[in-house]
């Protein structure tokens, strides 16, 4: 699909009882939820909350949701981020998949439509939360047919600590990669590192190489790149080596190849929330996750945002942004009726508002977005209400093999076994193979 913004005009979607003691078995032809002669559902749903407010928030939307519905019980687990993809997509082929999960749209999202495990909710979600979340709804269709919802969007760029900023003497914020190369250099004049970078799990490291393409490619060429599955165009090898060139300036932590993104206070992102490195490159979950991280498990006071910087010669307009859809799928099995009725559910005005300020992120339905408060988001949303394009993320884009291929060239290239032309390489031949 062309590249969209994700945002669009929404309107107050009306909670309401969904009755729906009386699904009937025909929802489930096999596998998946139960229906039992009573007309009782029971669905299955994971989701990537382990702790804290985020785990808290689907608690009870589960439990206002069963209280709203009798008859309806779902049963709930909580699955590390990092394992949710490798786990769903075993549980996906194995035929045991949860009946509601969680989805990122794009390229991913196609595969598993392809493969028949996943259902159609053109029909089983309301026409209030399809209007909620307007165009969004736009990254879970596939050939006019809706295959999921979105709960939030999460464009990404460059999270800074302000008060490290000001201790190493940076002005303003970069808007150039000379800029920020003077930045680099000064915050390792304080003894910090420029960069927190978890690159254990390959899809942060990247995300480098993602925004470089985005600022050196044109926008014609990323907008038919889902078409065309063609890296031939000069940026994206020219992409690779300014990542390359960039990464021998040694901007980011110590390690960085072995440090987990999110989770600890030594991840990447608790690096940013303990002021250990003065800036990360990641979406917009990062405040919510920085939040759990420090001292005093709240949202860090001096937390700043600004765009991923220009690159000097490079065709891409510097407002484009790119980043992901988080959102829910149900699987092929699932209790239809019941299934869409929670997931329109979740989608109502009052629910998106609890979901911005539990995982301190940017809500889906546009309505909600006035309880945004913290400093960061809002200057993400300015931005991406401003910007040119936006963009998904490349391995989301590209689906789950190529994705896998293209993440794995970055990191070989940023542990120096490999090189920017086997990044381009790692892509062409896993195309070759689909």
């Amino acid at each position: 699909m062309k590249a969209k913004k994700f945002l669009a005009v929404s309107t107050v979607m009306v909670m309401s009882t969904l009755g729906l003691a009386a699904c009937g078995g025909d929802d489930n032809p096999g596998g998946g939820g139960s229906t039992n002669a009573n007309g009782d559902v029971e669905m299955t749903f994971w989701h990537n909350s382990t702790t804290g407010p985020g785990k808290e928030y689907w608690d009870k939307m589960v439990a206002d949701f069963e209280a709203a519905n009798e008859g309806v019980t779902i049963k709930v687990q909580s699955i590390q981020n990092e394992d949710m993809d490798g786990k769903l997509q075993t549980a996906l082929n194995s035929g045991d998949a949860p009946d509601i999960f969680m989805a990122r749209g794009g390229g991913k999202l196609a595969d598993i439509v392809e493969a028949g495990q996943v259902l159609d909710l053109t029909e089983h979600v309301t026409a209030e939360a399809k209007e909620a979340v307007g165009g969004t709804v736009g990254a879970f269709s596939i050939d006019g047919k809706i295959y999921g919802v979105p709960t939030s969007v999460l464009p990404g760029g460059i999270y800074y600590s302000k008060d490290l900023f000001e201790q190493a003497g940076i002005e303003g914020t970069p808007t150039t990669f000379a800029e920020l190369n003077d930045a680099v250099d000064k915050l390792k004049a304080i003894d910090v590192a420029p960069f927190a970078l978890g690159g254990k799990a390959a899809w942060p490291a990247a995300h480098w190489y993602y925004f470089f393409a985005l600022r050196t490619c044109s926008q014609e060429v990323m907008d038919t790149l889902p078409q065309t599955k063609d890296f031939s165009d000069p940026c994206w090898q020219q992409a690779a080596t300014e990542l390359n060139n960039f990464a021998q300036t040694e901007p980011f932590n110590e390690g960085f190849l072995t440090t987990e993104a999110q989770g600890s206070a030594g991840s990447s992102a608790g690096m940013l929330a303990n002021h250990l490195a003065g800036m990360e490159l990641m979406g917009a979950w990062n405040p919510g996750v920085i939040a759990d991280l420090t001292p005093d498990k709240k949202p860090l006071e001096d937390l700043g945002w600004f765009p991923f910087p220009a690159v000097e010669g490079g065709a891409g307009d510097p407002t484009a942004m790119m980043g992901g859809v988080d959102g829910y799928s149900c699987s092929a099995n699932a209790p239809a009726e019941a299934c869409g009725a929670f997931l329109s559910f979740v989608l109502s005005k009052e629910n998106q508002e609890a979901y911005a300020e539990a995982f301190v992120t940017l809500p889906a339905n546009q309505e909600s977005q006035g309880v945004i408060t913290d400093p960061a988001l809002q200057d993400v949303l300015a931005a991406y209400n401003d910007a040119a394009y936006v963009t998904v993320w490349l391995d989301t884009l590209l689906g789950q093999n190529v994705g896998n291929a293209l993440n794995g060239g970055v990191v070989e290239m940023l542990a120096g076994s490999g090189t920017p032309e086997g990044v381009i390489t790692s892509v062409n031949d896993a195309l070759a193979k689909e």
